[in-house]
């Protein structure tokens, strides 16, 4: 579902670090008051869902809890740009950075920005929203097609002497040129699609495909009481009517199950609350983590007390987003950090540390710990190893440690990991020893913490060793990923990692175990499964997927559907062809959500693709490439379905648009030589792979193509080379190992071959005849 660059957009969406309510409040007071799209805090919009009735109906009845949201971020979210709402200097204030240019002035009552526009012109364009309000605070601009696009010039609103008070750059001193999908212009800064559902209540996209415009609509121009408990309106008719008081949701249509009572009391052995809890689905942690997730929108037909995978499809712990031992790297906004953590297994929520209502810690520091934890145990000496004074480090400095993000926001890994300095020295990890004293090697570091707690490193993340072999493609990882996945008590988010990491390493045990995380109760394990499952030949994908065409949780459904898209329906009995019709109908509606962005045409053309539907298909791709033509993903697949279509020559000429466009892409090189062999263009084509190779030496497809031209083409010693330069990056890619070991034993070199042999049998062990053969050149 997301590009490459999605990563980025924490960039912009930086202010869902509260939390709101669990439980629905007792009563609603009606309130008639509705405005235009553009509404003030806690008021109606003219264009809001019927049911909602603003959080302002709820202030009669509910005043502590009003007052507490009413000070919140949630509160100030998003408003209409005044000088009430507006933190900023805009008198007149210029700034340089990164080759960008920002003058803030006022004219007319308007708040005004001079930068480059999408041109790359410089250009005054008028503030029409505040974005959020601390550390920073942003500014959006409407355009007449009602794309809101989100400034890169942030006020940080922090105090002078905290060194706040001044204009910045959202990308330091990164430069982002006009036409970079992250240009403030760009699709990467897009309000509509990018932050706008978590930043207002009950959000409507409505993008309109034929204009390629936006209506977007909301109840509430801020996060409001409704974006938690749900529309009000039969909450309100509930509290005016006596005879309804029975009613056990109090008029709301759903509600968030609560947890049962929990008992916190600490242990006296260990200083930590010996028992835990039953998790309700669809508890707290699952309303938040709607806006606290790094994830993307399937559906907005959003409801309390769902599982987040009925609306929206969370990321694992992936690479690029997460180190290989689940610490945050980009921002991913808590839910996936917590879900990693010892507390959230125990059945700790959101609500037992953050006020519902205002979002305020219950306790600052390391005193929010002491709520369950005894505070002498774990202030200890022996324990923190540290001395107990003013300056010391507590809980949260050890076991939160902090990323900043947006140049000035610091934000809290929520996985309450035990500090690994031994890891930074293994797989090279980060640890909050070193983040304090980083004048200090891992090693001093970790000698450190086995002086105090021995050496045996305890936690329930122990899974970064394997999930570093994983993504060096090292098969030692096989085994340990197995473990991991077939064992529940591994964090659901890391067995789900475990399964799609396990794609790279096939085998009959790694078939066993996605067979068996099929079954799964966490939806986003099924999920990895099915994307396991989805690489293997169509007939063998429905007889595992079967049993999930009809899952009740909407995101596997999704999954399937993509994964079962190149079945031929006439092939099948009638009662299982009309099911994937139906299966298929929902995939297709849900990816239309996306059509707004190239990766979601794509995502529909590859769908298309796989039903043998090339002219929609087509259609999908081109209108992809108009909303992006630098969109060189979707030009390398348009070319690919004219290939397939017997249609070369478009398929060099739309590859060579694409490339004068963006020529640094080594996709579309790539596929520009495939097309040129087939034309027989084969010196042109050397050029194009090797263009990619050199782009891209991260892809040994590219290196392995490449050097397979070579040797075809009798330029053996230029092909190994290749091939030996890639197998130094890559060095348990089997293409590459197959490839080396054939010219080896060509040569009849034994020793070359061996090694190449034993590593080939370790990536694929279940192949008898590389084993014998492996077997056969080590006793040599």
């Amino acid at each position: 579902m997301q590009s490459p660059k999605l990563r980025v957009r924490s960039l912009f969406c930086a202010l869902l670090v509260l939390l709101l309510a669990a439980w629905a409040p007792a009563c609603l007071a009606e309130s008639a008051a509705t405005s235009a799209l553009n509404s003030d805090k806690g008021v109606l919009s003219a264009k809001a869902p019927v049911g909602y009735v603003g959080s302002s109906a709820c202030v009669s009845c509910h005043p502590s809890e009003s007052k507490a949201w009413s000070a919140s971020q949630h509160s100030k979210s998003m408003s209409v740009a005044t000088p009430a709402t507006v933190r900023a200097d805009f008198a007149g204030q210029k700034i340089e950075n990164a080759g960008s240019h920002g003058r803030f002035f006022r004219e007319d009552g308007q708040f005004k920005v001079e930068t480059e526009g999408a041109d790359g012109k410089l250009e005054t364009f008028t503030v029409s929203h505040t974005f959020g309000l601390e550390p920073l605070q942003q500014y959006l601009v409407t355009f007449s097609d009602g794309r809101v696009q989100v400034l890169p010039w942030a006020w940080d609103t922090r105090p002078k002497e905290e060194g706040g008070q001044r204009w910045f750059h959202v990308y330091g001193d990164q430069p982002i040129p006009a036409g970079d999908i992250l240009h403030w212009t760009g699709r990467q800064q897009n309000w509509n699609y990018m932050c706008a559902e978590c930043h207002s209540t009950a959000l409507h996209k409505n993008y309109d495909a034929a204009s390629n415009s936006y209506h977007t609509t909301f109840s509430e121009i801020s996060i409001g009481c409704e974006s938690c408990h749900g529309a009000g309106a039969g909450h309100l008719a509930w509290a005016k009517d006596p005879a309804r008081k029975a009613d056990k949701l109090k008029g709301f249509s759903d509600a968030v199950p609560q947890r049962p009572l929990a008992d916190w009391t600490s242990d006296p052995a260990t200083g930590s609350p010996a028992k835990g809890v039953a998790r309700p689905q669809g508890d707290v942690v699952e309303l938040c983590a709607r806006c606290h997730a790094r994830r993307g929108t399937i559906s907005e037909d959003w409801k309390p007390g769902r599982e987040l995978a009925q609306t929206h499809m969370s990321s694992l712990l992936q690479r690029g987003l997460f180190e290989a031992d689940g610490q945050m790297r980009d921002e991913v906004f808590n839910d996936q950090a917590f879900k990693q953590s010892l507390m959230y297994a125990k059945g700790v929520t959101c609500v037992d540390c953050h006020d519902p209502h205002s979002g305020k810690l219950k306790a600052e520091g390391g005193e929010i710990c002491s709520q369950c934890h005894d505070k002498q145990k774990f202030a200890d000496v022996k324990h923190a190893g540290h001395v107990a004074t003013a300056s010391s480090p507590d809980c949260v400095s050890c076991h939160m440690p902090v990323r900043t993000y947006m140049v000035v926001d610091p934000r809290h890994d929520h996985s309450f990991r035990i500090p690994r300095p031994d890891l930074t020295q293994k797989i090279g990890t980060p640890n909050a020893c070193n983040d304090c004293h980083k004048d200090k090697s891992a090693q001093w570091a970790a000698d450190a913490v086995e002086k105090w707690h021995g050496p045996v490193r305890k936690g329930l993340q122990i899974y970064g060793e394997a999930f570093k072999l994983a993504r060096e493609g090292d098969p030692d990882a096989r085994d340990r990923l197995i473990a991991f996945a077939n064992n529940l008590d591994t964090p659901a988010v890391a067995r789900g990692t475990a399964v799609l990491e396990l794609s790279a390493f096939p085998s009959a045990a790694v078939t066993e175990a996605v067979r068996q995380r099929l079954k799964d109760p966490d939806p986003m394990v099924r999920v990895a499964a099915v994307r396991n499952i989805a690489m293997q030949p169509p007939e063998e994908r429905l007889t595992r997927l079967d049993g999930l065409i009809a899952d009740p949780v909407l995101a596997v459904r999704l999954e399937v559907g993509r994964a079962l898209s190149g079945l031929q329906l006439d092939r099948l009995p009638p009662a299982q062809a009309a099911a994937l019709e139906k299966l298929f109908a929902e995939s297709e509606k849900t990816m239309r959500l996306e059509e707004d962005r190239p990766e979601g045409r794509a995502n529909l053309a590859t769908f298309f693709m796989g039903r043998q539907l090339y002219e929609q298909a087509e259609v999908e791709l081109l209108a992809g490439l108009r909303l992006d033509p630098k969109a060189s993903e979707l030009s390398v697949n348009l070319a690919d379905l004219y290939r397939g279509t017997g249609r070369d020559a478009l398929a060099v000429e739309t590859l060579q648009k694409s490339l004068a466009l963006a020529p640094d892409n080594a996709a579309a090189h790539h596929a520009l030589g495939l097309a040129l062999v087939r034309q027989k263009k084969y010196t042109e084509a050397l050029d194009q792979f090797s263009q990619a190779t050199k782009l891209a030496p991260d892809d040994a497809r590219f290196a392995y193509v490449y050097g397979v031209a070579l040797k075809s083409l009798k330029k053996s010693e230029e092909s190994r080379k290749v091939f030996l330069e890639a197998l130094a990056l890559h060095p348990y890619d089997p293409s590459l190992l197959n490839a080396l070991l054939s010219d080896a034993l060509a040569a009849g070199d034994v020793d070359a071959a061996a090694p190449l042999a034993k590593r080939l049998a370790a990536v694929r062990p279940d192949d008898e005849q590389i084993a014998r053969l492996a077997a056969k050149l080590s006793g040599h």
